[in-house]
């Protein structure tokens, strides 16, 4: 997924993004930041690999954490709301996942939980990626992460 091809999809729509990190630790807004010129349309990344990191920079819920744990699409939704609202983006992609090594039978490595929220509401998405290793996994991480923003921003495009 080109970087390019959603920071142009959100210059024509007028919209900011924003981005709420777990797994990939700022891999998504280092890849939008590494074009020049995206300043125009990227606002903020959120960073928040632990849980109170999650609760303290994005307002995910302590009680969503315990019922649901950090990798879950409820998890997601509430980073990608809480990245939102903590910024002057239109577009909000959020992701949680176990890169690896490791995981468990309920988490198996390779599963990431993304959200995105927007003016129309969030979206979310559970994907297995597999146990393909840490860095591929959160290189499909990043890549997933754009196509559902593109895919968001075309939409909207249309409708």
């Amino acid at each position: 997924m080109s970087a390019g091809a959603v920071l142009d999809a959100a210059r024509a729509k007028g919209v900011m993004l924003a981005a709420a990190e777990s797994c990939t630790g700022g891999m998504i807004m280092a890849a939008l930041t590494a074009v020049p010129g995206s300043s125009d349309v990227v606002d903020r990344g959120f960073v928040t690999y632990s849980n109170a990191a999650k609760r303290d920079m994005l307002g995910v819920s302590p009680d969503t954490l315990t019922a649901h744990g950090a990798v879950s699409e409820a998890v997601a939704a509430e980073m990608a709301q809480g990245a939102l609202a903590r910024s002057d983006a239109g577009i909000a992609v959020a992701v949680t996942g176990i890169a690896g090594p490791g995981g468990s039978e309920h988490k198996p490595e390779g599963r990431v939980c993304f959200g995105l929220a927007d003016a129309q509401g969030v979206v979310t998405q559970t994907v297995e990626f597999g146990a393909i290793g840490r860095d591929a996994v959160r290189a499909a991480t990043v890549d997933h992460a754009l196509a559902m923003v593109l895919a968001r921003l075309d939409a909207a495009a249309q409708g």
